[in-house]
């Protein structure tokens, strides 16, 4: 059974204390190709709670709706949550000018609380076949002292951080007319890992309009070392929590571990402004020497914090047959990525 959904302003959406489904994270995805949309169900166990929906058109007769981060879960549901989800999904699809092929929500939830049906032949809701966000990632309290948080780490991460300061690595935090030097790093830094970017103005424009939220601050932190740039990062700081965004790193002079002393500094600041945790966004899912993206598993967990698993994203399927052929397209491109091309997971796909 749906439950009622009524569109509001987006403007509703400046209380989220996640940054994916916020406000700005809408007026910035709108300038890159997606429509935003705010609806606030009014009945059911998200009744209330403003959700954040994205939708693209991405070929002819099919529409795809995202939801990043939503909804949260819920403290209360009288019904299954995966019927629950299921609702909502198509209450969200019917309330949109376009009916999309399905909804996406990329959850939050802790990992194993949606469970998948034991027979996908035409059920609603369905895991997908593909994580948009990475479901895994490292959460660091920073509640404690510095003392406490060097303690926490692996004695690898801690010397790395120690030769950075004794090489002369120093980190500075870098203004918007250096994001080209930044994007420099970052291209070779896709090079190298094999990852998908974007191009140099979505992360301008990223910067451009974060001074339109009260939430967001953005940080563009470069190490620098005898006049070279070998790394630097982006880390939002939105609502009580630094999130780890994008990082990029030169291949000349990584022996002096930058990297290290990049996100040392970003784990202080962050707990000097008084914000919560620091998030690393986005790390293989377990300690495995096979995965092609184990040496980022071993540098985020090194430093401590407490790993943590997510539902992931989970389609409500409004469309059967056109979601099938979606759903097998997206299968294809998976393949020619991870095998082909033999990249890792997708880890820049915010």
């Amino acid at each position: 059974m749906n439950v009622p959904v009524e569109e509001t302003n987006l403007s509703e959406l400046s209380s989220s204390s996640t940054l994916l489904q916020s406000a700005i994270w809408a007026a910035f995805k709108v300038e890159f190709g997606w429509e935003a949309h705010a609806f606030r169900p009014t009945a059911g166990p998200w009744s209330g709670e403003t959700v954040l929906v994205l939708s693209r058109h991405l070929a002819p007769g099919v529409t795809l709706a995202y939801v990043p981060y939503g909804p949260a879960f819920p403290k209360t549901a009288a019904t299954p949550l995966a019927s629950a989800l299921a609702d909502l999904g198509a209450s969200l699809a019917a309330a949109l000018p376009v009916t999309p092929v399905c909804v996406r929500f990329d959850l939050l939830w802790e990992a194993g609380s949606l469970k998948a049906p034991q027979s996908n032949r035409g059920a609603p809701v369905r895991k997908a076949p593909g994580d948009v966000q990475p479901p895994a990632t490292v959460l660091i309290d920073l509640s404690h002292s510095p003392d406490e948080l060097l303690a926490a780490m692996h004695k690898k991460n801690r010397y790395n951080i120690r030769l950075a300061e004794r090489k002369g690595v120093e980190v500075r935090v870098a203004g918007e007319g250096e994001l080209d030097h930044w994007y420099d790093l970052y291209r070779e830094t896709a090079l190298r890992d094999r990852i998908t970017i974007h191009p140099l103005q979505y992360y301008r424009r990223l910067f451009e309009l974060a001074p339109d939220s009260t939430q967001l601050t953005l940080h563009l932190s470069l190490a620098e070392h005898d006049g070279d740039l070998p790394a630097g990062t982006i880390v939002a700081e939105f609502s009580d929590q630094a999130t780890y965004l994008y990082g990029a790193s030169s291949n000349n002079k990584r022996s002096l571990m930058p990297n290290y002393a990049l996100q040392w500094t970003a784990i202080l600041h962050a707990r000097e402004a008084g914000l919560a945790t620091y998030d690393f966004f986005g790390v293989p899912p377990a300690d495995d020497p096979t995965h092609p993206m184990h040496g980022l598993y071993r540098f985020k967990t090194g430093f401590g914090g407490l790993l943590v698993h997510r539902a992931g994203s989970w389609d409500v399927v409004t469309q059967p047959m056109r979601y099938r052929a979606y759903r097998f397209a997206e299968r294809v491109r998976s393949f020619y990525f991870h095998r082909v091309r033999k990249a890792g997971p997708a880890i820049t796909a915010r």
